[in-house]
């Protein structure tokens, strides 16, 4: 299943702001010239806006109020709670907008409870930086957290997050600070040299819920060989460990090389095995329950279409190649839309190689060390050895 309606694109915080609603509507396009959409068991669905009970089973009522208000007056910004601000612009209907979004994870996660979808994506989702009572870094309702809550509150025991983001999924991690029922595992560019500045491997959770924090803080420069040897080296062994019914995923893809806002060096190539890895992992531990969601990604005409394409391609059990042509009607619709050039092919035409961590750990090596202070800081917490498991 897929969450999807033109409404989406009303999440739009003004001309000039890097979270462009183009990129929701040029990867659908993408995605329909892919055949994706006429799948006979793909099916494609308008989510409703939010409910105000809905989006307070992670929000607080005070910011769902706060939204509504600015939303309502948006020359009333209320930037204590990050409305208003630069990076999170006042509009007109911004709570119906956002809520529009949380919509569409909330859609998934009712799909895979009632047993109607095994795999759902909403890839107008993952806005990962909204806290219960604060929007933050183009995020105003934090949908992934609530979909992570509503298959909690419909009966799952345990939920493994994964967010491959450039950016640390901060407020989703604050959100399950201690709830020892969600892992949320966070791969992205070290705090030190990226918004919001968190993210490091000692950041593992409350007190009630040691462990279930991980994070890995790559080096700004890191690119497909670093950032999946980084992936292997502890993804899988803490998801295995914990143990989840449910993997709840965030796609963001402005890990690209060419994103503007981030200094990470993935290809497509690169997003694409990360899919692939996470679908993988809901197969072998989660009978295939899987939740894929969106995020950032900057550069909208020349990834984002193809990376979430690959999302959709891979949830929906139709991979598509890397050397796959792009399809020419997309193409002509980008030219004649924004008057570029489209890329041609669906991959970066990379060679996607990396070490596997059975290697052995190099101290010499930035990435290397960011996984064993990750490993050493969590593996223990959940039986695991950080040097051999």
């Amino acid at each position: 299943m897929v969450a999807w309606g033109p409404d989406m694109t009303a999440y739009n915080f003004g001309p000039g702001h890097p979270m462009a609603p183009e990129r929701m509507d040029l990867t659908a396009r993408l995605a329909q010239s892919l055949g994706l959409f006429d799948l006979d068991h793909v099916s494609v669905e308008a989510p409703e806006v939010a409910s105000d009970p809905e989006l307070e089973l992670v929000h607080s009522p005070e910011f769902v109020a706060a939204v509504r208000r600015v939303s309502a007056n948006p020359s009333e910004p209320d930037e204590a709670r990050g409305l208003g601000t630069e990076d999170d612009p006042a509009f007109a209907g911004m709570h119906e907008a956002a809520a529009r979004l949380a919509g569409g994870s909330l859609l998934c996660a009712a799909q895979i409870l009632d047993g109607s979808a095994l795999h759902a994506v909403n890839f107008g989702g993952g806005m990962h930086h909204a806290a219960r009572d604060r929007a933050s870094g183009f995020c105003i309702y934090n949908d992934a957290a609530l979909a992570v809550q509503r298959l909690l509150v419909g009966g799952i025991r345990k939920v493994a997050y994964i967010d491959v983001d450039a950016h640390h999924g901060d407020g989703t991690e604050s959100i399950f600070w201690n709830d020892p029922r969600v892992l949320t595992l966070s791969l992205h560019e070290s705090g030190l040299t990226l918004f919001p500045g968190t993210g490091f491997a000692n950041e593992i959770g409350g007190p009630q819920a040691e462990g279930t924090a991980v994070n890995l803080s790559l080096p700004a420069g890191t690119g497909d060989a670093g950032w999946l040897r980084a992936f292997y080296a502890v993804v899988p062994q803490l998801v295995a460990a914990f143990g989840p019914e449910v993997i709840v995923s965030q796609h963001g893809c402005d890990s690209h090389r060419t994103d503007p806002l981030t200094h990470l060096n993935l290809s497509v190539d690169g997003q694409r095995e990360a899919a692939s890895a996470v679908g993988q992992l809901a197969e072998r531990f989660c009978g295939g329950r899987w939740i894929a969601t969106g995020g950032g990604g900057y550069n909208v005409l020349d990834v984002v279409p193809r990376s979430w394409s690959h999302l959709v391609a891979i949830a929906a059990g139709r991979p598509v190649p890397l050397r796959a042509a792009v399809p020419q009607d997309w193409r002509d619709y980008v030219e004649d839309k924004f008057g570029a050039a489209a890329p041609a092919l669906m991959g970066d035409d990379v060679e996607l190689w990396w070490r596997s961590w059975e290697v052995g750990f190099d101290p010499n090596d930035a990435v290397d060390r960011t996984v064993m202070a990750t490993r050493k800081a969590v593996f223990p917490l959940h039986g695991l050895d950080p040097w051999f498991d």
